[in-house]
């Protein structure tokens, strides 16, 4: 009721306006009735009136509409005020918001990046596809026994057919240092007792061969292939862990041939790896590779070669090896297994 009271204050002008007009024109019609003979001009007059009354209840009517129309837009335009005032602030929440989104993400990318790897053939093929375009590979680990075999072959192979240049980094244990064999052993006989995919058990003259054999092949591909250049250094310590890193990956083998990691390159994991192997490859004895030269290798090495490069290299072999000894570096080095082949 106050509602329509307020509305009456505001169209009073309206309102009288329609109750004259129909007023007049009921007068006007009615005097038009009793004096049919009479000029016609009253009964337009009133008819007029009545149209114009019609008209005006017409506007009133259509204000009526508008009133709560424009209280509408009057509330909507307040709260829309009101809004942009706070924009600053929500903004600001926003940008915190986002930013502990991107944290949260870049905390779930470096956790998805590092991938467990089951079982011998799926292991294989990551080394595999960390072999593939690679200009680069890093190890570390005990003899270096499945790169002489398998990585170092496969990417001199893949250099040499593209024209490229290959950069090799290998640590490995070294066979002078009887303390760090003998802890090699004790090691790999803790874990296993059977031999491994080449059929040979671990022992310290095995250790030693293994560890010589790999200097020896990293010498005669060098000498078959210019553009290899192999940074080899020997480690007084043994770790129970086998890094491989190429240029797109890192994988980290342990003595379960069905367990490992992998982690792809522009991850935290990979990145510290990276940086892990090039500071424990500078505190190793190195390898001066580039004396190799002074000694010659043929395509298939003889004793006589192998003594005398071991000679260069200031690390000459045990007097107590004797031919049969040295033959069976050769065939390690040049002919090396697979150390997970089945």
């Amino acid at each position: 009721m106050g509602k329509f009271v307020g509305w009456l204050g505001k169209n009073a002008d309206g309102v009288i306006a329609l109750l004259l007009a129909v007023f007049i024109a009921f007068l006007g019609l009615a005097s038009g009735d009793r004096v049919l003979g009479q000029d016609k001009s009253d009964l337009i007059n009133g008819v007029t009136l009545l149209v114009l009354g019609l008209l005006t209840a017409a506007i009133l009517r259509d204000r009526w509409r508008q009133e709560p129309m424009e209280e509408t837009i009057k509330e909507n335009f307040r709260t829309t005020s009101g809004a942009l005032a706070d924009l600053p602030a929500r903004l600001d929440r926003l940008d915190r918001l986002e930013a502990v989104v991107e944290s949260a993400r870049r905390v779930l990318d470096d956790l998805q990046a590092v991938q467990v790897l089951n079982g011998a053939d799926e292991i294989a093929e990551a080394h595999a596809e960390a072999r593939r375009a690679t200009d680069r590979w890093s190890f570390k680990g005990g003899t270096g026994t499945y790169v002489r075999a398998v990585t170092l072959p496969d990417l001199v192979v893949a250099a040499r057919r593209e024209r490229r240049a290959l950069l090799m980094r290998l640590e490995i244990i070294d066979p002078t240092h009887l303390g760090v064999c003998e802890a090699y052993v004790r090691f790999r006989r803790s874990v296993s007792e059977a031999p491994d995919g080449t059929g040979e058990y671990w022992t310290v003259d095995r250790t030693r061969k293994e560890s010589y054999a790999t200097i020896l092949a990293s010498c005669w591909h060098r000498q078959r292939f210019s553009l290899l250049d192999i940074d080899l250094g020997l480690s007084s310590t043994m770790t129970t862990f086998r890094w491989d890193l190429s240029a797109g990956f890192v994988i980290i083998t342990v003595e379960d041939p069905n367990r490992a990691l992998m982690s792809r390159r522009g991850s935290f994991y990979y990145d510290h790896c990276a940086t892990e192997l090039m500071s424990s490859l500078d505190q190793t004895r190195r390898v001066p590779i580039e004396a190799a030269k002074a000694a010659v290798l043929s395509d298939e090495p003889t004793v006589d070669e192998t003594r005398k490069l071991f000679e260069v290299l200031g690390l000459g072999l045990p007097k107590s090896y004797g031919d049969r000894d040295v033959v069976e570096i050769i065939r390690k080095a040049i002919r090396a297994k697979n150390p997970y082949s089945i």
